[in-house]
């Protein structure tokens, strides 16, 4: 059931050109490949983030990668910029979870809305958005419509719903994805090809259709 009063909630949080779609929310799904980025469209996402080395947090992906899905997809992607430095104008500049490290968060966010960023990706200065739901609120409450304030980091089906209606956000960012065992039929157990990490090296990560869908439709049942 929607919340009573959902339909106010939207047009107080909501700003003309800056938060939002036709529906009332958007879905930001971060991608790393071709199909992840297909996944994300079909599931209903409403913007992609292309990146790459997600293991790293994320860095600048290739023009090759970029030009490949801006041809499978039709919805907008937004591109990581990350080690380099300066803005895109004019296209609209995301600031990323760096933000998570300031010291002081409230004075960060009016330096960037004095820098001209659009938007800032955070989780709260904390390991999740979850955690940072409180912070989350404040920041959101502090911009007043100037700047998207979007939550992510750690967002999942069993969460989404608690950090949207108590945070008052309208764009979520997330990556959605499930693990895919490698087609590589010869598995030498003995060497490894990288560094030592938490995944396999014959395990993949891509984004998940009906992650997608399920999150798209509980957003769609709270704010729309």
């Amino acid at each position: 059931m929607k919340r009573q009063g959902s339909s106010e909630r939207k047009r107080a949080r909501i700003p003309s050109g800056k938060a939002g779609t036709a529906n009332g929310f958007l879905m930001e799904v971060c991608v790393d490949s071709v199909e992840s980025a297909i996944n994300a469209e079909r599931g209903g996402a409403g913007r992609i983030e292309l990146c790459s080395g997600l293991l790293e947090g994320g860095t600048t992906p290739s023009m090759g990668i970029l030009q490949v899905v801006k041809q499978c997809v039709q919805i907008p992607v937004f591109v990581m910029i990350r080690p380099r430095g300066a803005l895109c104008r004019p296209l609209p500049v995301t600031f990323h979870r760096a933000f998570d490290m300031v010291h002081d968060p409230v004075a960060a966010l009016e330096t960037l809305l004095t820098l001209g960023f659009e938007r800032v990706l955070t989780s709260g200065c904390d390991s999740s958005a979850l955690e940072g739901l409180p912070l989350i609120k404040r920041l959101i409450d502090q911009a007043k419509g100037r700047i998207v304030v979007m939550p992510g980091g750690g967002i999942t089906d069993r969460n989404l719903q608690r950090i949207l209606e108590g945070s008052g956000a309208t764009e979520f960012h997330c990556s959605a994805r499930s693990a895919r065992d490698s087609g590589m039929k010869f598995r030498n157990s003995s060497v490894a090809m990288g560094a030592s990490l938490s995944s396999s090296e014959y395990s993949l990560k891509v984004t998940d259709v009906n992650q997608v869908r399920t999150l798209n439709a509980i957003a769609k049942n709270i704010l729309v």
